[in-house]
């Protein structure tokens, strides 16, 4: 995975209420309306937060009338955890030696 589509990744995980709309949406879609009551946080700073986690790909969402609908992404769930193995994989080399040994 390349360096910005992991970043895209992490940055969806390092915000307190990212992490609250993840774990609301861990019992299946919801409306954007629900999201704000349960967040009481604006509809812009709402909107901010959902774009990040849709360019994730963590969170899809999808229009219905004039309200967004949000899920998590079976799909984008499973290429975090992928990003998070291949990130902290360690690769042992000869070239990985230390610069100390002889």
């Amino acid at each position: 995975m390349d360096e910005n589509k992991t970043a895209l990744i992490f940055k969806a995980f390092c915000d307190e209420n990212r992490i609250r709309i993840i774990k609301m949406l861990r019992s299946g879609e919801k409306c954007a309306c629900r999201l704000l009551e349960e967040l009481n946080v604006t509809q812009p700073t709402l909107s901010h937060h959902m774009k990040i986690l849709c360019d994730s790909g963590i969170v899809v969402g999808r229009k219905e009338g004039k309200w967004m609908h949000y899920s998590i992404s079976a799909r984008g769930a499973e290429a975090a955890v992928i990003c998070l193995k291949e990130l902290t994989t360690v690769e042992w080399k000869e070239e990985n030696k230390s610069c100390c040994e002889k």
